[in-house]
Formats: structure tokens, sequence, C-alpha cells
């Protein structure tokens, strides 16, 4: 499928240099890219390759002042990351749009329902009472539970598992792999030293314009619901366990862990391999640091680090302290010798 740069242009509000009819139809790095091709350049250290690409058209920001002459043609936007993530996303669209229909081997329960242009793949599993909404794709090997319900225009990507009663928004993607609705770890401790299972009778609810990973684990609810709130993002394996909440618009990345009954506050950055204890709270645009150990609340807007996580600048401050610890100790040594040295000469 070709596109022209005015098309482009009208797509991501942009402004054209150069040849309005260059044609692309594909993507590629602007360090790489061949003719017939769209590149973008968003980081200055890569403005080099501009004046070299060999890409049709290139999407580059407002403010970017050319120093030589290029071929391609430009359409200038206020942020070409963004402009590019947009097409991205439009031409993912319209490419999962053209699946639709009924694959088989399928299975539907009879008491399931459907809306339009839905796409099921091979091998899926759609169980009692199963609601799914217009437009959304459910691709080969996924299973969904007795009463789940799923939105508009949602993608669940091969090999996802979600439980019955767990509900999932509109425009959504869940990536291959991931579990949603599995039992919460619930077990209580018996005199004799074994433990009971406490059953998990709760459900998971990720609302709108949610994004998962693959292979991620979010644990269904004891009691109630694990809630992943609408636009929050969640990386490659991560775990959420049971009674989790996770405010709108959070990011958490790979291999982060988060332990039972805590919640997330909104537009929260949690970095990779991060561990969060039960039951405490992360405030809003809080920030934590990849690794970190968080064993308590955390305030809204503030950062931490380390293992226990404490603030972030405090923790930099003591990682410079501790870099500079051979230099210290070698000067405490000068400072007792010349000490050692004032004395005796006073003695004498």
């Amino acid at each position: 499928m070709k596109f022209s740069a005015s098309q482009i242009a009208l797509l991501i509000n942009g402004k054209i240099e150069g040849d309005d009819k260059a044609q692309v139809d594909s993507f590629g790095r602007i360090e790489e890219a061949k003719p017939g091709q769209l590149a973008f350049l968003a980081n200055p250290k890569y403005e080099e390759y501009l004046y070299t690409t060999q890409a049709s058209v290139v999407i580059i920001n407002n403010s970017l002042q050319l120093k030589k002459n290029i071929a391609a043609t430009l359409v200038r936007v206020a942020d070409a990351y963004t402009a590019f993530a947009t097409l991205l996303s439009k031409y993912q669209e319209m490419m999962t749009q053209q699946l639709s229909g009924i694959q088989q081997p399928s299975y539907i329960a009879t008491s399931a329902s459907y809306g339009q242009n839905v796409f099921v793949g091979a091998f899926a599993y759609l169980g009692e009472n199963v609601k799914v909404g217009n437009n959304t794709k459910i691709f080969p090997q996924a299973f969904l539970g007795d009463n789940v319900r799923i939105g508009d225009n949602t993608i669940v990507h091969p090999g996802v598992r979600i439980y019955k009663e767990c509900v999932v928004g509109n425009n959504v993607t869940i990536h291959a792999g991931t579990v949603i609705g599995s039992d919460g770890f619930g077990f209580a401790p018996q005199p004799d030293g074994s433990f009971k299972k406490v059953p998990q009778i709760g459900n998971v609810v990720i609302e709108d314009h949610v994004e998962i990973g693959a292979n991620t684990t979010i644990d269904r609810a004891t009691i109630g619901s694990t809630v992943i709130k609408a636009g929050a993002k969640l990386d490659n394996l991560i775990q959420v366990a049971h009674n989790v909440e996770v405010g709108n618009s959070t990011v958490i990345a790979a291999q982060a862990g988060v332990s039972g009954s805590t919640k997330i506050g909104k537009g929260v950055m949690i970095g990779g391999q991060a561990g969060i204890v039960g039951h405490i709270e992360i405030g809003d645009l809080a920030k934590v640091n990849a690794q970190s150990g968080v064993s308590k609340s955390i305030e809204k807007g503030k950062a931490v680090t380390g293992s226990p996580a404490y603030d972030y600048t405090a923790s930099l401050r003591s990682q410079a302290l501790s870099r500079n610890l051979p230099e210290l100790e070698k000067r405490i040594k000068e400072l007792e010798a010349l000490v050692k040295q004032l004395l005796n000469e006073k003695v004498n």
C-alpha cells in the first residue's frame, strides 16, 4: 500500500518541504532507509544521516534548522517522534482491520456473542456467555473463559489466557502469552506448618486504552477486582498480584513485581525489575528506579531508588560518597599521621 507525502502530512498535521507527490510503501530507520521508505528524525545525534539518507520522505521537527541540502521530501511537525508513532499506529490499525471472520477449527460456545467485524483465529476458545465487542481481534490459541467481557477495537494476541469473569475494555492490546485472572497467591498458614489455599473469587478489570506486554501475569482478586486503569502501559514479564490497583497512565517496565493489595496512583513510572511489597500506596506521579525494592508507601511526586528504596537525590549523594571512600580513607590516614607528628613535636 502506497502513501504520498501529502497524504502523510494530512494524517499528522505536517507541512511539506519538497515533492508532495513523493510516495512510500514501507518504513525505515533514517541511517539505512531505501528509496520508497518513510523515516523520521527526532534525536539530534542522528542529524548527520538526514543529509545522506535515501528515504523518500522524512518526518522532522519544526525547530530543526537544515545545514545542507537534502534529497528527501520533508514533513515538518511539532514532534517527529509522536507523529511517527501516530503513523505506525494508523498503519497497524489498517493492517489489523483487514482481518475478519471466524477461522476453523475454533470453539465458540452457543451462549457467546460477538459484534461486527470481529476476527477469531484458529484454535481460539470462547467460553459460555463470553461477549466480544466490535472490531476486536482474537488471535489463534487465545482462551476466553466463561463470562469474559471484551470491548471494542481490542486485540488479544496468540496464546493469551483470560480466565472466567474478567473484563477487558475498549482499545486494549494484550500481547502473546499473557495470563489474566489466574489465582492470587493466597494461602493461610496452619498449626501443623501446612498452608490452606484461600479461594480467589474476584476478577480482573482492565480499563480502556491499556497495553499489556507479552508473558505478563495479572492475578484475580481474592474478593473484588484487580484493576488496571485507563491508559496504563505494562511491559513484558510483569507480575501484578491480587487486589492491586494500577492507576491511569502509569507505566511499568519489564520484570517488575507488585505484591497484593498495593495501590499505585496516576502517572507513576516504575523501572524494570523493581519489587513492591503489598498493602502500600504509591502516590501519583511517583518514580521508582529500576531494581528498587519498595517496602513502604511513597508520597506523591517522589522519586526513589535502591533496596530498600529511598529518596533518589539522597541516594545519588550516598553513591558519590561511597565512590570517594578510598580517597577519604587515605586522607584520614594522612591526618592521623600529621596529628601524631604534631603531638610528638609538642612532647619534645
